[in-house]
């Protein structure tokens, strides 16, 4: 199946994360691709408020952390691989075992997977300029 959003302000990509995150069930594995600035972020924000995280306040990119881990209906690991380089990096992330959890994970700059979990919902940001984004989802 697949599914294309147009957002035309930060509040309606927020918008659309939110409806994707409120029909995510644990576990399941987002692959979040699109350049800097095409708004992976906000739109794990709005994953988050769909997945009944109290505040996104606290959602941010972990590009130095690596995870960062929230609290909702269901365990969220947000990850972010845009400093990763090369399998030695990622086996010492420990993603693999994160796809074994009963959560939702959510990987910003998947493009640097050297593996894909079973069953991904994929997702493509593209920056149409301004404020707008076109956003497509496929779980194929």
């Amino acid at each position: 199946m697949e599914e294309v959003f147009e957002t035309h302000s930060e509040e309606e990509t927020l918008e659309v994360g939110r409806r994707i995150g409120a029909r995510l069930e644990p576990p399941r594995t987002l692959l979040l691709y699109g350049p800097l600035g095409s708004g992976k972020t906000t739109l794990t924000k709005g994953l988050a408020l769909g997945l009944e995280v109290q505040t996104t306040d606290d959602v941010t990119s972990p590009t130095f952390t690596l995870i960062h881990e929230y609290q909702g209906r269901c365990n969220i690991f947000h990850v972010d691989l845009y400093r990763v380089e090369g399998l030695r990096d990622l086996e010492s992330i420990g993603l693999e075992d994160l796809f074994s959890e009963d959560a939702i994970v959510i990987i910003e700059w998947a493009e640097k997977l050297l593996f894909l979990p079973e069953h991904p919902l994929k997702i493509f940001l593209e920056d149409l300029g301004g404020d707008g984004r076109r956003i497509r989802c496929t779980d194929s």
